[in-house]
């Protein structure tokens, strides 16, 4: 996708760099028309049940109503973005939508909109929300080359921003111009963009003949793979340990406002404009300090930064300095999620990218949940100053996890290799048959045993990690130069994806594994499939 340049030397990205990219350039603008148009719809709706019910336990489900889809749905849409056409699958999630949102629209105007109606049709939007949220992330790298993630992750954080502080107050002054139902009627509206844009997208095919994976099976794959990716690993550590105590700003923010502030609606709106300048800002700048800092050291210095904007959330009384404190804050806060964004995008290869981003959203707003309710719980027994206190210290502590859990970088080649050979087989095994044993024989010098063993120890993560569901290493005990590398897969057909798994950087573990063989022909490999006890008198090929 990008645009070639004359002479030895490549442009250096810029925060603006993927709006040249014409595709991501108007999903990018549809995207925060459309996000502007859901922060209307949450005041609209937020508005109509404190008008239809004063309970504040209807008022309460109706975050419930939002939230929990995401929960409910994330790693099965994960999947489905694996196994089906993205861009179908984001089409049809943006008119199921738009159809529940006019609906609601249509039926407030007409006055027959009950609270449980309300929660219902919230509750339905969330779901089409919660398709739409994997899926989203995982097309980004489809969008723009590889030099400008960090770039179109940010913009992404710069965008949900910007509406964030546009569509509350636009959607106030609707609501109380034209009431709720012109607001759920324009936030309808305002998912025609996206999906004008999707629609106008070529997206290349993928190319596999293979059937693609049935729903169950990708989720247990998804998970599989989640299980064995290191990288991953250090991502959802250190983002779950971040938003845990971060959290707390967007929990006790308003409580504080009110209650120890004293400066109500505008002065809150204030604060939280101040955080959405200081994220457009860092936004900005992200790319640049990015060419000077790793990944690791960024994530370290902005949480350092925000556990600083807590312990002054926590002790500062003076509304100017707060603005600055939040100013900051908002650099961090933005700085800390494209970090942790587009490490968990690089950590993973397009195979299975949709379900590894379904995992970092539900660790991501899981422990968002959790640190929010945390938080106020520590608030209620030792104040909101405590509270901060206690959040920032912990967000320093939690650092110490940075020396085991280290972030990568962003350059590793996940693109298939496509350089195993073709299984050698007498016939074409049925797609569903197996489970299979592959086994691998190697020749070994017996004096670089203990080295060839610990190489092998981390191709079987990449095994593991790429379909199989277990793994074994033997070696001879009559043959000590003898060792045969065993894994099962749970089917043929799942082996032969491994085949298309493999990616460019699994290519240096396999090397050096081959390095170790001193056999005159290269490893032997097998391929046995199970063979089913037959009854007498049952058809054999009924049996696989």
């Amino acid at each position: 996708m990008a645009q070639p340049h004359s002479g030895n030397s490549t442009p250096k990205p810029t925060a603006w760099s993927p709006l040249r990219q014409p595709v991501f350039r108007a999903l990018w603008i549809a995207s925060v028309a459309s996000n502007v148009g859901t922060w209307m719809h949450e005041v609209g709706a937020a508005w109509l049940m404190t008008s239809l019910a004063s309970s504040p336990i209807m008022v309460a489900l109706m975050q419930t109503a939002t939230s929990l889809p995401i929960f409910l749905l994330a790693l099965p849409a994960g999947a489905l973005a694996d196994i089906v056409d993205r861009r179908r699958l984001l089409i049809a999630a943006q008119l199921w939508m738009l159809v529940a949102a006019f609906l609601l629209g249509l039926l407030t105007l007409a006055g027959a909109t009950t609270p449980w109606l309300l929660v219902g049709l919230t509750f339905t939007l969330g779901l089409g929300g919660a398709m739409t949220m994997p899926t989203w992330q995982a097309i980004v790298p489809e969008l723009v080359p590889r030099s400008e993630l960090v770039s179109a992750v940010t913009l992404g954080g710069l965008g949900f921003n910007l509406a964030r502080a546009v569509g509350p107050a636009l959607g106030g002054l609707i609501v109380a111009a034209a009431g709720a139902g012109s607001v759920f009627i324009l936030n309808a509206v305002s998912f025609l963009g996206v999906v004008v844009v999707l629609y106008c997208w070529r997206r290349p095919a993928r190319v596999s003949v293979l059937p693609a994976e049935r729903m169950i099976g990708a989720m247990r794959s998804g998970l599989r793979y989640v299980r064995h990716a290191p990288a991953l690993h250090a991502v959802l550590a250190r983002s779950s340990l971040f938003i845990l105590c971060g959290s707390a700003l967007w929990a006790l923010l308003p409580l504080l406002a009110r209650r120890e502030l004293g400066i109500g609606a505008v002065g809150y709106g204030v604060l939280l404009g101040c955080l959405g300048a200081g994220a457009i800002t860092g936004g900005a700048a992200l790319p640049a300090v990015r060419r000077a800092f790793t990944p690791d050291m960024l994530v370290v210095g902005a949480s350092l930064l925000f556990a600083v904007v807590l312990a002054a959330l926590a002790t500062l009384r003076n509304f100017v300095p707060l603005c600055i404190v939040m100013f900051i804050g908002g650099m961090a806060w933005l700085t800390l999620l494209s970090s942790f964004n587009s490490c968990a995008q690089a950590a993973v290869p397009a195979w299975v990218r949709g379900r590894a981003l379904a995992v970092y959203l539900l660790v991501f707003f899981g422990g968002s949940a959790v640190g929010s309710a945390l938080w106020g719980t520590v608030a209620l027994h030792s104040g909101i100053p405590a509270a901060l206190l206690y959040a920032a210290m912990g967000l320093a502590a939690g650092l110490a996890v940075s020396v085991r859990y280290r972030l990568g970088e962003l350059g590793a080649e996940l693109t298939p290799s496509l350089h195993w050979p073709e299984p050698a087989v007498f016939f074409d095994p049925p797609p569903d048959r197996g489970p299979v044993l592959v086994t691998v024989e190697y020749r070994i010098d017996p004096l670089q045993s203990r080295d060839f063993v610990r190489e092998m120890h981390v191709l079987r993560t990449v095994r593991l990690r790429d379909g199989a569901t277990d793994w074994w290493l033997f070696s001879d005990a009559a043959d000590p130069a003898r060792f045969l590398e065993c894994f099962l897969v749970e089917s043929w057909v799942e082996h032969l994806r491994q085949h298309e798994r493999v990616t460019k950087a699994d290519i240096p573990v396999q090397e050096r594994v081959r390095d170790f063989h001193i056999g005159a022909e290269p490893p032997r490999v097998s391929h046995l499939l199970y063979e089913y006890d037959m009854a007498p008198g049952r058809d054999m090929d009924n049996a696989y």
